[in-house]
């Protein structure tokens, strides 16, 4: 019996105890596919890597993992924030595993992405939905037959180049053809994490910057009847919250009638409920029925305050109807997300400013978010992208880097000063992994000459998890330099996309060159995503520098500030100690990693209360976790 093995990874986190928010609902729907359509009775065995499996393990891990039975067949589902790795990791399976046969698809692969087909390591590439192609697909492969006859479909020629795709042909089958990955136990229904699911394919938008309208503009709805089947089920499974990830909420036929029935179903609020809506027909008697049916998050973009870019963008619409329609909402305890994009075609800076004292203007600023533009595959604006005079990076996350009216600087700036006015940051923070060792997590490698550190791993030849800590402990952290820079990099070539928080953790002060000469080394190891993604703030989200002060040894406080213009300093620490200066933590004083064990709730009360909630950390991997959950809101919810 053939097996195929389907395998999605997931967002990289801001730090090791956050939510990834991975559901690998397009490997399930693919998996659902190949039953439907009777594969496994021709002989083919179906596997979608656990969540809980891809979120944990590192490169190499992984690669063993799906390399160990030599599977006949392995696919990738490649989006914006795994494509690098997924790319790596094909080929570190490929090499373990040289008859695997492995495809790739999802919103990254298409004909305008020169850099996932200039790639090597996968053999055929799937554009577009790909259920029925696929069931054809691996028809014809488990026949061994040539696939090049199917439509969307790239094959590698035996010169080693990706030959051009097939003809291209939309998806048109009806959303009852297939049941939910969910219900045929392909994706786990784990209340802990969010419950995607799509009730409607093809998006009538046709905004100029989306992937949606590449698949059609005719709208392809689940009936309502099995709809409401389906949430009946998944509520009984245990489901919490469900994300819809339909195109346009709000655009599908009788969706007042929809709402009714999802009120029904959902009566007692058990499951909380997220969309995507446009502004245009929601009234008052909708929002009191997305309110009554548990939706208690709902994105409407704006994207620009600009009505002349609106519509060069094909966005259309009306700024005003959206804070017409967002002050529906939040009336009604709907916390929303009022979109705002840096750089779109014919605005300015001053546009996205003005954007945003708008929605201060309607009592709205909490709501917004502003990013800058990214160039996706497969969109009209990537077509168009020469003409309009947008530059951009090549590669994930295939951001704008120049605009005939934004410099890369009036970029960054325009960021900068949108966080200003809103009083907060845009994105996450990076935060470092400075718990204890666990002896069941390879997480935590350390270095430590002439010491010991228990359960810490000292073979850094060993497979690590997908967010590692190495600590670089010593009386001379200069003396051992050039030992532990080897050591170092053996690791990143281990495992070059776990993301690596370097722990100092000196008994005496160092030289503050040596934070350059780490960066140096950082520097030699490819960019990826994560690395790129806060390249604009100057800071890596992939290998991170952080300084931890060991408990009972004084340091100069003129040094100590002098580190922490470079890199974020932790100071260690006991509850009443953090407690006294907790006003202070992250401002005067460096950040607290509490080494106490026992939890205090008087201090964790204090804590959450007064300090900066980025500076308090803790040793205890329990009181850690809660911390990301239940202060910073690194949950899934």
């Amino acid at each position: 019996m053939a097996k195929l093995k389907l395998v999605q990874l997931p967002v990289p986190p801001p730090t090791a105890f956050a939510a990834t928010g991975n559901v690998p609902l397009a490997a399930g729907c693919l998996a659902v596919s190949a039953r439907e359509n009777g594969l496994e009775k021709k002989g083919l065995e179906l596997e979608v890597l656990d969540p809980d499996i891809t979120d944990k393990e590192g490169d190499s891990q992984l690669a063993d993992r799906i390399a160990k039975d030599e599977p006949e067949f392995l696919g990738f589902s490649l989006y914006l924030w795994n494509t690098e790795r997924s790319l790596h990791l094909a080929k570190e399976v490929k090499r373990r595993s040289p008859s695997t046969k492995i495809l790739i698809g999802g919103p990254e692969v298409n004909p305008d992405n020169p850099f996932v087909l200039s790639e090597t390591g996968y053999d055929i590439a799937v554009s577009g939905e790909a259920e029925h192609t696929f069931f054809a697909l691996m028809e014809t492969l488990l026949k061994k037959e040539d696939p090049r006859k199917l439509p969307n479909i790239a094959v590698r020629e035996l010169d080693g180049k990706m030959g051009m795709f097939s003809r291209e042909e939309n998806a048109s089958f009806p959303l009852t053809s297939y049941p939910s990955p969910y219900l045929q136990g392909f994706v786990p229904v784990d209340p802990a994490r969010s419950t995607y699911l799509e009730t409607v394919r093809g998006c009538r938008s046709q905004c100029t910057y989306c992937f949606y309208p590449k698949s059609s503009n005719v709208l392809r709805t689940l009936d309502i009847p099995e709809t409401i089947k389906l949430l009946s089920s998944l509520k009984d499974k245990g489901a919490k919250e469900l994300v819809f990830l339909d195109p346009t909420f709000n655009h599908r036929p009788g969706f007042e009638e929809f709402l009714d029935a999802i009120i029904d179903v959902n009566s007692d609020r058990a499951m909380t409920m997220f969309g995507e809506l446009r502004s245009e027909g929601i009234t008052e008697k909708i929002a009191d029925k997305l309110a009554l049916a548990g939706f208690n998050r709902i994105e409407l973009g704006m994207q620009s305050i600009n009505k002349e870019t609106l519509k060069r963008v094909k966005r259309f619409g009306s700024p005003e109807k959206v804070a017409e329609a967002a002050r529906m909402l939040a009336d009604r305890g709907i916390e929303l997300l009022l979109d705002l994009i840096i750089g779109l075609p014919g605005d300015t800076p001053d546009d996205v400013m003005e954007g945003i004292e708008f929605f201060y203007g309607h009592g709205l600023g909490e709501w917004v978010q502003v990013f800058p533009l990214s160039i996706l595959p497969g969109t009209a604006m990537r077509k168009d992208a020469e003409s309009e005079g947008l530059v951009y990076l090549p590669k994930p996350p295939y951001r704008v880097i120049r605009t005939p009216n934004f410099s890369p600087e009036a970029l960054s700036s325009t960021l900068f000063r949108s966080e200003d006015r809103l009083d907060r940051r845009l994105d996450e923070t990076p935060r470092s992994l400075l718990s204890d060792p666990d002896p069941s997590v390879s997480d935590i490698f350390s270095f430590s000459p002439g010491l010991s550190e228990k359960f810490a791993l000292e073979d850094f030849s060993l497979s690590g998890a997908r967010h590692v800590s190495i600590w670089w402990r010593g009386d001379n952290l200069e003396k051992s330099k050039k030992e532990f820079f080897d050591r170092l990099n053996y690791r990143f070539n281990k495992d070059p996309f776990a993301v690596t928080d370097l722990v100092l953790y000196p008994r005496s002060t160092f030289d503050p060159e040596l934070i350059t000469e780490i960066m140096e080394e950082f520097s030699k190891v490819p960019a990826s995503y994560l690395s790129r993604t806060l390249a604009h703030r100057g800071e890596n989200m992939l290998h991170r520098i952080v300084l931890v002060l060991p408990q009972g040894i004084s340091f100069p406080l003129e040094w100590i500030s002098e580190i922490r213009e470079y890199i974020p300093v932790f100071q260690e620490m006991e509850w009443e100690e953090a407690v006294r200066k907790s006003e202070e933590l992250g401002g005067e004083f460096p950040g607290a990693r509490i080494i106490s064990k026992n939890e205090n709730g008087s201090a964790w009360k204090i804590l959450k209360e007064n300090a900066d909630p980025e500076s308090v950390t803790f040793a205890d991997r329990v009181l850690e976790k809660r911390w990301c959950w239940e202060v910073l809101g690194y949950s899934e919810k």
